[in-house]
């Protein structure tokens, strides 16, 4: 725990927590020590490869190795939103939310957009309410989500929100093409610089591009655990770190108080500015917010609890599994990792170093671990 927290400079905290001895227990925080041993206890048993959970300043809790950096998969889009906040306006290299696609010079191909698809706005896109049902590079299994959400017909721009890859691709080309920066350049520059993320480079972003199903690229991210919590601290702190003004506070707040509901009970109950907002049945307190990426790939801002928590599933393993099980079967990607989910759930595969330390971490178990979260608070 004191080696942890030392890697992490007590997390280098953006406003004046208090930081004397007392300040610094799990109980003064307001954890019960028990409960979160058992918090740590079940995220040994999945595979999780870092936790932490850090209050005030104050890491209460880790796992694993904190300076590792991880594919984070969609959890790109809260960092693309961050960026999109800091270049907002109607500047000659800055983002105008209300700017059309066409006005832009924002198409596609192959599938070119439909007049009335380019009409959809910045803002329709960073709220994820385009309702362009269009391929996308790195979207996973979302197609039929998407279908059910959107059909397979022309919506009007704004009419209906869905988790959609190509409205944050498209949304990452427009940033690019405005500001004239790559999202690496902007992201070092503009937040990794200023809130000291000491594993981050420019090499930790690359691109995703499937030119056979649009020419709008997934700029993906590599982070550590401490980075991320760095980041979610941000935003815990309304934007400010260290005497900076990093973010507008107002930016911070839109996630919550503009948000788009999905339909969906739980975690996912809400949308805002590519932040999930979750539903009170999970016990986390109003005003939380959380970004998500495949494998449970996480970071929660928990303003009421003062609060950042991050979690991180090396997926590298289990996906590349899966690719050769693609391949060799000549299966689609819902598939593979049915199959491997599957695999894995046998009693007498559980026990094979893949499924103890790469397998896929499942839905309801993230769930459980946030609710043992919820539990190991204290009121």
């Amino acid at each position: 725990m004191l080696a942890a927290m030392a890697a992490f400079g007590v997390l280098a905290s953006p406003s004046a927590w208090a930081q004397s001895p007392q300040e610094r227990t799990t109980e003064f925080l307001g954890w019960n020590a028990a409960a979160l041993d058992r918090v740590v206890d079940y995220a040994k048993s999945l595979g999780t490869d870092s936790l932490v959970i850090v209050t005030r300043g104050v890491i209460v809790r880790s796992l694993g190795d904190l300076q590792k950096p991880y594919t984070v998969h969609s959890v790109r889009k809260a960092f693309l939103s961050a960026l999109v906040g800091q270049h907002l306006g109607p500047g000659a290299r800055q983002i105008d939310f209300k700017a059309t696609l066409e006005s832009l010079g924002i198409d596609d191909e192959p599938g070119p957009l439909t007049p009335r698809q380019r009409q959809a706005t910045v803002l329709h896109l960073i709220k994820s309410i385009s309702a362009i049902n269009h391929p996308a590079a790195a979207a996973g299994g979302q197609q039929r989500d998407l279908d059910r959400r959107l059909g397979r017909a022309e919506n009007v721009p704004g009419s209906k929100w869905a988790y959609n890859n190509w409205d944050y691709n498209a949304l990452t080309t427009i940033f690019e093409k405005r500001t004239g920066l790559t999202v690496a350049e902007a992201f070092k520059a503009g937040i990794a610089d200023r809130i000291g993320l000491e594993d981050f480079t420019p090499t930790s972003v690359f691109y995703i591009h499937e030119p056979k199903l649009s020419q709008h690229r997934a700029a993906m991210f590599r982070m550590s655990a401490r980075n991320m919590a760095r980041f979610g601290e941000l935003y815990l702190a309304k934007g400010e770190w260290q005497g900076q003004r990093i973010l507008s506070a107002a930016w911070v707040d839109l996630i919550t108080q503009d948000r788009v509901p999905t339909d969906d009970p739980g975690l996912r109950a809400g949308h805002g500015y590519l932040w999930w907002v979750p539903g009170r049945e999970t016990g986390l307190p109003e005003g939380t917010f959380f970004a998500l990426g495949l494998g449970f790939q996480a970071i929660f801002v928990v303003p009421a609890w003062n609060t950042v928590i991050v979690h991180q599933a090396d997926t590298g393993p289990f996906l590349a599994r899966a690719g050769a099980m693609m391949r060799e079967q000549n299966i689609g990607f819902d598939a593979a990792i049915e199959s491997l989910v599957l695999h894995c759930r046998d009693h007498v595969n559980a026990v094979s170093p893949f499924c103890r330390q790469d397998r896929f971490v499942l839905k309801r178990e993230f769930e459980r671990l946030i609710a043992l979260i919820v539990e190991a608070r204290n009121p």
